[in-house]
């Protein structure tokens, strides 16, 4: 009897699965079970049946009897609710979708099912992906495993609280302004961004983030993480942003390799003078000694960004493609979208196709700004959030470092490295005064996911692996 099957890693469940001394029926047995145990605490789940998971690993064990190499044998992993599960309920966290039955599988989900991963179930998401936080007038609330009075942040809510309580070992989520990254820091997992068009996306609902959003890798170490991104490196024409950069997967290749000299630029306030709760910012203070006892070459550094940086600036773009998108159904049924939403989509419509202009010319500044920054420094560390996860039912906390924050300031930190296309990783460095997980958030050059992901896994070595939550360790 494997009674800590759940806190297995994904590495270790492949090879227990792939050598036979565990199936994946048995694996996704006990997941089904976590489900049903813990989903009525964390409310992390948009679609779940356990008939789609354990037929799915039935069908796994047969190809392995069959003697097939599946490099992710048995290995469970959730989506969030803006991807698709074939034949499954898909509702991107709106009303407006709350009878929509996804045609087919995503391509991230199609290609993780291809190498042997077994799909648990449909995480909640806020309405669109669009909000800080996992709560939707169809789905209700999720709750973080480490309080559940707090909530685990958004947009990937549902998939942070799902890995931190042991409900799969990965997950696939998306990130348009730090929808991965900030829940992962709240819930003390990893959460990678890739390289804007690393990993495919090319079906699906239609985004109003496109030119901004990334298939994002969650998991509870950064080897998990990093073995999740090569798989689902790929080369796919039909996704207008994939490129023949990303042809071949290159992350675990030198995952553990030693460091060569590197230059780490250290940006507490990220140039832009952002509010950070002092026992956030101790704890990230504390991490950079630790990895500067290491041997890491850590200079106090911060990028010049254009003036608008510290506005969230882009934000904009996505009230712009929400108007578009959902306007008119705002205008007709408002009463089946959430008010925050509504709220957005009309700023939307009040925005001009010049200043959309304008806001994609910025988008280039931003790109042009962090290249000017990586000429000099290797990598940049930050913070990914400036506090810790708050109370459940309102969009952030009220202060930060003692001001008033307005609704975007817990957010701050990484939508930058979206409008740079470039890769950032949240890994687990501590915790605050209030026991909760706090995240560094470490980026790096376009298309050097490989270095940002390394990087990761020597601080994870210096700092430890991220503790496990209170549900996870029941």
């Amino acid at each position: 009897m494997n009674d800590d099957i759940h806190q297995w890693t994904a590495s270790r469940l492949v090879d227990e699965v792939a050598d036979r001394r565990v199936s994946a029926t048995e694996v996704a047995q006990t997941m089904c079970d976590r489900i049903g145990k813990l989903e009525p605490l964390l409310n992390a789940f948009a679609d779940f049946d356990a008939d789609v998971p354990l037929a799915a690993a039935r069908e796994i064990d047969a190809r392995l009897a069959a003697g097939e190499m599946l490099p992710l044998a048995g290995v469970p992993f959730t989506l969030k609710d803006n991807l698709w599960l074939g034949g499954r309920p898909a509702t991107f966290g709106s009303k407006l979708f709350a009878d929509f039955v996804a045609p087919r599988d995503s391509w991230c989900v199609a290609r993780l099912r291809q190498l042997g991963a077994v799909p648990l179930g449909v995480t909640n998401c806020s309405e669109f992906a669009c909000k800080g936080v996992t709560a939707t007038l169809l789905h209700g609330e999720t709750k973080n495993p480490w309080d559940l009075q707090r909530t685990p942040g958004g947009s990937s809510g549902g998939a942070v609280a799902a890995v931190a309580s042991g409900i799969g070992p990965i997950a696939l989520a998306t990130d348009a302004g730090g929808s991965v990254r900030r829940p992962a820091a709240h819930t003390g997992l990893v959460g990678m961004k890739p390289t804007l068009g690393r990993v495919p996306n090319p079906w699906g609902f239609d985004d109003p983030n496109h030119l901004l959003s990334v298939i994002g890798q969650i998991g509870r170490n950064v080897d998990d993480v990093a073995f999740m991104l090569d798989a689902l490196t790929a080369w796919e024409p039909a996704d207008t942003l994939s490129c023949p950069a990303f042809a071949e997967p290159d992350v675990m290749a030198s995952l553990k390799e030693p460091l060569r000299p590197l230059r780490i630029g250290w940006s507490p306030q990220l140039g832009c003078d952002l509010a950070v709760d002092a026992d956030v910012m101790a704890t990230l203070e504390a991490a950079i000694e630790t990895l500067r006892r290491a041997g890491w070459q850590i200079e106090r550094a911060d990028p010049v960004w254009p003036p608008e940086a510290r506005e969230y600036p882009l934000i904009a773009l996505q009230q712009a493609g929400l108007a578009q998108r959902y306007g008119e159904a705002w205008r007709k049924t408002p009463e089946q979208i959430d008010a925050d939403i509504g709220q957005q989509i009309e700023l939307g419509f009040a925005i001009s196709g010049a200043r959309v202009m304008e806001l994609m010319k910025l988008r280039e500044e931003f790109h042009a700004s962090f290249t000017r920054f990586v000429a000099q420094y290797d990598a940049m560390l930050c913070p990914v959030s400036p506090v810790e996860a708050w109370s459940l039912g309102s969009l952030g906390p009220a202060e930060i470092g003692g001001l008033p924050a307005g609704p975007r300031g817990h957010a701050a930190f990484t939508p930058i490295f979206n409008y740079a296309g470039v890769p950032a990783l949240s890994l687990p460095c501590g915790t605050g005064r209030n026991g909760l997980p706090v995240g560094l958030q470490i980026a790096g050059p376009r298309f050097a996911d490989a270095l940002v992901l390394q990087l990761g896994w020597h601080a994870e070595q210096a700092l430890g692996v991220g503790p496990f939550s209170p549900l996870m360790a029941s």
